[in-house]
């Protein structure tokens, strides 16, 4: 590839316009958190009774690098341009003036911690402290790109001090004590572990349509994180959405808009309000809902939601890249008019996600668009 075509333009909009540019994180050297605050980790049966911590038994990780290295390949077959972080001793002990932290995690889900709209890149904030250093595993691509684009804005959110009091005192033995009633209360009131002492947000909980960005209140994303980015796109109608779910983390599992019109809907995750879904319908947005995974447990000491079927990367309008066994999903696509690319991706789970966790957009073409110009008041 000659050196004119390697020169980046970074700018994303949405989650569906053609996708040029992109990149994949990578699984060598992911950990089982060290404890802290914010992260309860259990997995006796691999290994790692609660507290116990360490790297992630080899045989998961080399399968895990071998589907992402494939999807890499994949994704650079069809055109796309794909870069890859630059990997820490995960193992380390990092800290700040208010705390140490006696490991790191990873650097498998870029989404989490880079959001692309239009010309910029913003760093999250990121809530767990192991993760508070992740943001360098990156910094040599942005400082690239910041060189090859002049028009690229290399942003960061500010980063927080993650002190006890960012933190509900006892949440996680609170919530451990509760009845299921009682924890259908919670989510009624939707009360998650983050305090409101400073913004937090993760990128993950982030969803971009044009001039519509939602973002879902969450266990790492609070209320001081949407008021910041409010503040950061006021040209931009942001709207905090939040559903029913035990414990939220991220939003590419709830809402998953495949091309404009045409939105795919976690069907148990009912929202706590009308609006949102008022407000697709009111833009003539086809509403659809997820079949059941094909698994019936998640994979060994994975973390994230069963509803990984769901974590779809769309390559542009037409094409979208699907976990290789979830055959109901692309079943459904396909009757939509996609063209679905079957990536296997399972092995990769356990260390942050799916298919769009593993992914953050650089480029993709086309231009700023409003797709919601009917809103709905107080949404």
């Amino acid at each position: 590839m000659s050196e004119e075509t390697q020169k980046t333009i970074v700018s994303a909009w949405n989650e569906w316009d053609p996708l040029k540019h992109v990149i994949v994180g990578r699984a060598d050297g992911t950990m089982v958190q060290a404890p802290e605050i914010a992260v309860q980790r259990e997995w006796t049966d691999y290994g790692f009774p609660q507290g116990k911590y360490g790297p992630y038994p080899e045989e998961m990780t080399q399968k895990a690098v071998e589907q992402m290295d494939n999807f890499a390949a994949i994704l650079e077959k069809r055109g796309i341009r794909v870069d890859r972080p630059t990997l820490l001793d995960f193992t380390q002990t990092v800290q700040t003036p208010d705390w140490v932290q006696e490991s790191m995690f990873g650097c498998m889900p870029p989404r989490d911690l880079l959001l692309t709209v239009g010309n910029e890149m913003l760093e999250a904030t990121m809530s767990y402290r192991s993760r508070w250093y992740e943001y360098l595993c990156y910094r040599p691509l942005l400082e690239k790109y910041f060189k090859e684009d002049p028009n690229f804005l290399f942003g960061s959110a500010p980063k927080p001090r993650l002190t006890e009091e960012s933190y509900k005192k006892d949440w996680w033995k609170i919530w451990n004590s509760l009845s299921e009633e009682e924890k259908w209360q919670k989510v009624e009131e939707v009360d998650w572990l983050p305090t409101e002492k400073e913004p937090l947000f993760d990128a993950a909980d982030v969803i971009r349509c044009g001039k519509d960005i939602f973002v879902q209140k969450s266990m790492v994303t609070n209320d001081a994180g949407i008021d910041w980015l409010q503040r950061h796109y006021p040209n931009h109608r942001v709207h905090k959405v939040w559903y029913k779910e035990h414990t939220p983390w991220h939003m590419d599992t709830t809402i998953v808009p495949l091309r404009a019109g045409l939105v795919l809907f976690n069907p148990v995750r009912t929202p706590l309000q009308k609006k949102q879904y008022e407000l697709f319908e009111k833009n003539d947005w086809e509403i659809i809902e997820a079949p059941a995974t094909v698994l019936d447990k998640k994979r060994p000491m994975t973390f994230c939601s069963i509803w990984l079927n769901m974590n779809l990367l769309v390559l542009d309008p037409k094409t979208v890249c699907v976990e290789a066994s979830e055959k109901p999903v692309m079943e459904l696509l396909d009757k939509h008019g996609f063209d679905v690319v079957p990536v296997p991706f399972y092995e990769v789970s356990p260390f942050g996600g799916g298919l769009h966790c593993a992914t953050a957009d650089v480029y993709r073409e086309g231009e700023l668009e409003d797709y919601f110009p009917n809103q709905v008041e107080g949404f």
